[in-house]
Formats: C-alpha cells, sequence, structure tokens
C-alpha cells in the first residue's frame, strides 16, 4: 500500500465527516497542518508527566530539561544542524524574526542596505522594514509574475558594500515557488552580507541542509511540519554569539538561550519532537532510507521521508495542475509546466472568472473542503499580481496526507461553478 495513504489513519482529524456523512478534505496545509495521534499524545504526556519548570531539583522538571533537549537534538537532525546548540525556539516564526531584526539592528547604521523579496510572506518582510525607522534602507528584488519566480538577474545590482542582510523565503507561501536560495546565498556570501532564510513554507515538502546552503539562518515552524505551534530558529553559532539579545539578566547569555526570551512552550516542545519521529517513520516504511547513504541514523531517515514527500507530491501536484487547467475561466498562477514542478511546493493560486475568492473558498467549504482564501499575509506577492484589493486568491495546498480522490472531488466542485 502505497505509505502515503496508509499514514492517513494516524490523523484523527482526517478521520471527521460533517452531517452528510463526507469526509472533510484539508486543502489549507499552508495555513498549518493537521497532526498524527502521536503528536497529541506527547503533549498530553508531558503535561501529566513533566509540567513543571526548568532547571529544578526534582523529577518533573528533569523531565522538562530533557524534553527541550530532545526537541533542539530533533530540530537539528531535521535541518542537519550541525549541533543542537544552533536551534532556538520560540512563540512562533514571527516573533523569532522580529527578535532577530531587532538585535541585528543595533549593529546597523544610517545608510546600511537589507535585500528583501516581493515574493516573500510578510513576516520575513515587516520585521526588517521596520528598521528603514533607524535609517536602514530596504531594498526589493522583483519576481516575474508571469510564472511567479525571482527575479534573480536584478540581485548583483541591489547588492552593495553597504548591503548587511539579504532576507528570502526557501519556498512562497501564496503562489508555491521554491527559489534557488543556495545560490542566493553564494551571491550574497561573495558579496560579504548575512542570509536570513524563511523556510516555513517549504519545511513540510522537501529535505533542508543548512550545512549544505550556507545560510546564516533559517527559521521554520513546527504546526506547518505536522506539530504543535511552536517557532523554530537556526543560526550560526559565531554568528548568534556576537548579536546582542533581549532578555531578561538571569537568562544564559551563550546562544541559542539568548535568543529565547521567557519560559518556553514546554508541552509544544514534546509534540515537536513526536512529529519529527512520525517523519522519521515515514522515511522507513517508505524504503528509501536505504538509498541515503550520505547520512546515517534519524538524520537518514528524515531525509528519506521528505525526497519521498516530494517525489508523491508531485505527482499530485500534475494532477491538480492539469485538472484545474481543463477547467474554463480558472487562471492559474506560477509554475504550471509540468517539467518544473521540482521548482515549486504543491501550492497552487488561482483565480475563476465572475467568482471572488471568498465564494470560491465558500462553495467548497460547503462540501466539506477546505481551501483558503484572500493574501496569507504575501501582501507583497498579492500586490505585485494586482489583486490586493481584488480578493487576493483561492489558495489549494496539499501535502502528504492528501490523495487523489480528494483532489477529484475538488476539481468537481470548481467545474460546476465555472
Amino acid at each position: 500500500m502505497n505509505p502515503f495513504i496508509a499514514s492517513r489513519v494516524h490523523f484523527p482529524a482526517l478521520q471527521l465527516r460533517d452531517a452528510a456523512g463526507r469526509p472533510a478534505i484539508y486543502f489549507d496545509g499552508p495555513g498549518g497542518t493537521q497532526v498524527p495521534q502521536s503528536v497529541i499524545t506527547a503533549m498530553t504526556g508531558h503535561f501529566i508527566q513533566s509540567y513543571s519548570n526548568t532547571h529544578g531539583a526534582f523529577a518533573t522538571s528533569r523531565g522538562t530539561d530533557e524534553t527541550i533537549h530532545a526537541a533542539r537534538t530533533a530540530l537539528a537532525d531535521f535541518l542537519n544542524a550541525p549541533s543542537p546548540g544552533n536551534i532556538a525556539f520560540g512563540a512562533n516564526m514571527t516573533s523569532l524574526t522580529f527578535h532577530l531584526s531587532r538585535s541585528l539592528g543595533r549593529a546597523l547604521q544610517p545608510g546600511d542596505e537589507i535585500i528583501l523579496t516581493r515574493l516573500d510572506h510578510d513576516a520575513n518582510v515587516a520585521p526588517w522594514l521596520a528598521l528603514a525607522e533607524q535609517g536602514v534602507t530596504i531594498k526589493f528584488l522583483d519576481f516575474h509574475p508571469e510564472d511567479c519566480t525571482l527575479a534573480e538577474e536584478q540581485l548583483d545590482a541591489l547588492l552593495s558594500p553597504r548591503t548587511k542582510l539579504v532576507a528570502v523565503g526557501y519556498a512562497s507561501n501564496a503562489v508555491g515557488t521554491i527559489n534557488d536560495v543556495a545560490r542566493i546565498i553564494a551571491r550574497a556570501h561573495a558579496a560579504g552580507t548575512l542570509v536570513y532564510v524563511d523556510a516555513v513554507h517549504f519545511a513540510p515538502h522537501g529535505p533542508i541542509d543548512v550545512q549544505a546552503l550556507d545560510c546564516d539562518f533559517l527559521v521554520c515552524s513546527a504546526y506547518k511540519f505536522f506539530g504543535p505551534h511552536v517557532g523554530v530558529l537556526y543560526g550560526k553559532h559565531e554568528v548568534m554569539d556576537r548579536l546582542p539579545a533581549y532578555k531578561v539578566r538571569p537568562q544564559d547569555p551563550a546562544p541559542p538561550y539568548k535568543f529565547e526570551t521567557g519560559t518556553l512552550n514546554h508541552e509544544g516542545l514534546a509534540g515537536t519532537v513526536a512529529a519529527i519521529e512520525y517523519l522519521a517513520q515515514l522515511g522507513r516504511q517508505t524504503g528509501a532510507a536505504a538509498e541515503e547513504t550520505r547520512w546515517q541514523g534519524r538524520r537518514r531517515d528524515l531525509k528519506a521521508a521528505m525526497r519521498a514527500v516530494q517525489d508523491y507530491e508531485r505527482r499530485l501536484t500534475q494532477k491538480l495542475i492539469a485538472g484545474l487547467q481543463a477547467i474554463p475561466r480558472v487562471r492559474v498562477f506560477g509554475i504550471t509546466d509540468p517539467g518544473r514542478y521540482s521548482q515549486r511546493t504543491p501550492t497552487v493560486a488561482l483565480r475563476m472568472e465572475k467568482h471572488t475568492p471568498r465564494e470560491v473558498a465558500e462553495r467548497l467549504g460547503a462540501e466539506n473542503i477546505y481551501v483558503w482564501d484572500g493574501d496569507f499575509y504575501a501582501v507583497e506577492v498579492i500586490k505585485r499580481l494586482g489583486y490586493a484589493d481584488k480578493g487576493g486568491v483561492v489558495r489549494i495546498g496539499l501535502v502528504h496526507y492528501n490523495t487523489e480522490d480528494e483532489i477529484d472531488r475538488l476539481l468537481a466542485v470548481l467545474q460546476t461553478l465555472a
């Protein structure tokens, strides 16, 4: 049996039915995925067995300390970080990015420059825009509206001796484009600047290797890859070490601890560990782990899982986009050439003539099919496409627990609308 179809039994939410007996279809993954039972069990177990604060001289406190270390180790494996000491946690990616922008801003002078992209979620835009208040110059790297790919050819002209940071998304949460972040990082480093990568949208769709990328920072969110609401920050130790941090005085001044401004979401970290273990188990079940000879142990299993996820999701993407293109008066944004699906995630944005995005989402919702409409905080993307004042777009987001049968149900409803 297909291991991804088999994995559906682990997700209690996928068993829900509406009053008519129809199963819920979750095409809302880019806004947050559903969680397997193991995540729910791990969080409940922490409440019962280790619900104490850290560094105490008693068993439940030691259990919390162990949970935090296990979570750092799990995310180091997931991202292929050199050490658990490269991993910090926060309430969410947005909070962590605001924290880092404030810390980095301490060293910036009026006239220093930051390069952002118009393809990014606003969580990787607004925290850096805030530094304009102290005289920092903000530049934007544009994208090509016809296929929603970054205009990388403009990057060299934007880089200058005053550039201090390039902030770029690994993949677009609105239109699915996967950026060539390795190439962007190399060019930015050659110009002497740091790089901050938002991998929130990419993380559930493919393997991440921060050492191979050589990024200075990378952020993601566990609730986008089958876990609870926890923000994750990877940083090079030497870069984090030299940055100032805004923290309470008793907090450890060494990284990664100095970027964790208060008590962490310990039950969330327990669930995050379970989410990583779920993915590692999925990697073992696909049988692809034996091919990942570069890796050992859980890192091998995770890389196998995410490569298998990529392959499966590309097949779903091909079916979805081909079906959408066969429906009259539907416009699909982004990459639609099947030969280029390695350059996109299975997140598809569209508009239908004579129907607003909200009308489309409501019609699908009435059939127990869940999609998003609007701008999804990808403010610059929707503005650049010309739909900021027209309701944005409809976003259909697939993950590995989705099926071809679910896509068929979606397409049938959209066909009636068209």
